[in-house]
């Protein structure tokens, strides 16, 4: 009796202990092997797949920005931890934010909206975990984007003035991105000609009629909108929104009341964070990982993923929590949030804490 207790206090240490090595972890065969599962990068520490499967059900529009959910589905790393993933499609945040509150949905991959901050101050058990997507200095995957004629007219942040600019919606991450890029030239959305126009793709059919101006555009649709010459990058977001934290993976009270399936889900998130990471930062593996991401997302053209703008995607997990209080500032300031709320309200760092015990950092 007392040899089964120390084996079991033995392997609850290995579970939690930090590892030896901070290495990128390699692929495991799709379809999930028996028995434990060695954690990549050189540690010694092993996870025990959940017996009998669970199914975890994920909300997300399949975009590039999910690479931590479609790389680990395709490569096996949430199967070989006893997990299934469950994708659920959603016309909208609210109607995430609903599900999530109502436990049929385990995750969510969305943005800031002002819903999701007043959901939590209701009292509903929603909670912020992990990066979901920022932008690259240099390389913004999200940003304002304005018609290729007006390259010689529009040089400042000043000059954005009286434009008629674009946004996806309101009280939520395209105002504030384009509030702040507009700060930049000394106003705001209050003053500007601001213009709601629901899809993307429409946003480069107004700027090719000339009907707007500009807008916030978010990638595959700018690399298209240039190819086309439809639209000009313009300055990068780095010089307008450095902190920007632009999307969020979200955990709904369905997981976690289950630490022990919250836990292993953020093992395998992150494992894909790096293999996404070493793919597009490093060139490792690039070859197989885009060819997951035309598979798995809705971006099918392959060509496009060497000239897209990369997301950010943080191998270590963690969101920008500058640009989180930001955010949060940002809502309180315009009356958007029906109490108060900060940055401990909103975040929690604990499964991210724990992932990385168990994969050490990425380096």
């Amino acid at each position: 009796m007392r040899i089964r207790v120390l084996l079991v206090g033995v392997l609850f240490v290995c579970l939690l202990a930090s590892g030896c090595g901070a290495g990128a972890p390699k692929g495991v065969t799709q379809g999930g092997a028996q028995g434990p599962q060695p954690v990549p990068g050189g540690q010694s520490s092993v996870l025990e797949p959940l017996s009998p499967a669970v199914t975890v059900t994920v909300g997300m529009k399949q975009v590039v920005s999910d690479a931590g959910v479609l790389i680990g589905m395709a490569k096996g790393y949430y199967k070989d931890l006893g997990i299934e993933i469950k994708p659920v499609q959603f016309n909208s945040g609210q109607e995430m934010i609903n599900a999530l509150a109502a436990g049929q949905l385990d995750v969510g991959c969305t943005v800031t909206a002002a819903g999701l901050f007043n959901a939590m101050l209701r009292g509903i058990p929603i909670k912020i975990v992990a990066d979901k997507g920022c932008n690259v200095p240099g390389k913004g995957y999200y940003r304002l984007c304005i018609r290729p004629d007006l390259v010689d007219k529009i040089k400042d942040f000043k000059d954005l003035k009286g434009r008629k600019l674009a946004v996806v919606a309101t009280a939520s991450l395209d105002e504030i991105a384009l509030d702040r890029c507009l700060n930049a030239g000394g106003f705001s959305t209050k003053e500007a000609n601001v213009e709601v126009i629901r899809a993307f793709p429409d946003m480069l059919v107004a700027m090719a009629n000339k009907s707007i101006d500009g807008a916030m555009v978010i990638e595959p649709f700018v690399t298209q909108g240039m190819a086309k010459g439809i639209l000009d990058p313009w300055k990068d977001p780095s010089e307008y929104d450095p902190h920007a934290q632009t999307a969020l993976l979200v955990y709904g009270p369905s997981i976690t009341g289950r630490p022990e399936v919250a836990d292993r889900f953020m093992v395998a998130y992150i494992r894909s964070l790096r293999d996404y990471n070493d793919a597009f930062f490093k060139d490792k593996g690039k070859d197989e990982v885009i060819s997951i991401l035309a598979e798995w997302s809705v971006v099918k053209d392959k060509a496009l993923y060497e000239k897209m703008f990369p997301v950010g995607l943080n191998p270590n997990g963690y969101v920008r929590e500058k640009g989180m209080e930001l955010d949060l500032a940002w809502y309180k300031d315009r009356g958007l949030l029906k109490g108060d709320l900060g940055l401990k309200d909103v975040l929690d760092n604990q499964y991210v804490d724990r992932a990385l015990k168990v994969l050490g950092e990425y380096r």
